[in-house]
């Protein structure tokens, strides 16, 4: 094995995603797949272990998501390449996980040889923000900032929850509810809830799954 060897762990909680990226990685001789996790707790604990030189890390995960696992390696291990590995392609998304500490942000409709070019490219010190993904970040600037509180008031929007049913949720009067949906709606460019809800899921401000 060559002494440049570049030791890959993976971060999913799809067992064929990982099986998948594990065969990828296997196939390339400068390439070595050291371990997979399940959840972003299990991530964090097999990057003590393994220290590995890259990691592929998906967004949307039990216990831990990918971004408080981002987190948690980078603050543990400053200088860890992690790389988003995601569905997840709204800009609110991208900036999230860069913000956490990923040094590039791949979306997983990107062919396998894209993939490992950015093991390669990370792992020599550079950044990976394909065309697709800067793209998705220039469409929308200045960037959406929702506070803890309108972003969960829009996630109970989403779910169907009146005005009436959101207060008793959140422990607030209905009159709170409308102003913080006020503020959404503005910052949003939303005309009503539906559209304030569509927007939000399109770049990525809450989701429902």
């Amino acid at each position: 094995m060559s002494a440049h060897t570049i030791r890959v762990m993976t971060a999913d909680d799809h067992p064929i995603v990982r099986a998948g990226l594990a065969a990828v990685i296997g196939e390339e001789s400068d390439l070595q797949f050291v371990g997979e996790a399940g959840d972003g707790a299990q991530a964090v604990a097999l990057f003590r272990a393994q220290r590995p030189d890259v990691t592929l890390m998906d967004l949307r995960m039990p216990v831990l998501d990918g971004v408080g696992a981002i987190k948690a390696i980078r603050s543990e291990f400053p200088d860890a390449r992690i790389v988003a590995l995601t569905t997840y392609e709204g800009d609110t998304d991208i900036h999230r996980a860069l913000a956490a500490g990923a040094v590039g942000y791949l979306l997983k409709e990107m062919l396998p040889t894209a993939v490992i070019d950015a093991i390669r490219a990370v792992y020599r010190g550079q950044r990976v923000i394909p065309p697709v993904v800067a793209g998705r970040l220039a469409e929308y600037t200045p960037r959406v900032e929702l506070t803890e509180r309108e972003r969960e008031i829009l996630e109970y929007v989403a779910r169907g929850f009146s005005n009436k049913d959101i207060a008793r949720a959140i422990g607030r009067t209905d009159e709170t509810v409308k102003i913080h949906l006020k503020s959404v709606f503005a910052k949003l460019g939303a005309a009503d809830r539906t559209e304030a809800v569509t927007v939000a899921l399109q770049r990525g401000i809450i989701h429902l799954d």
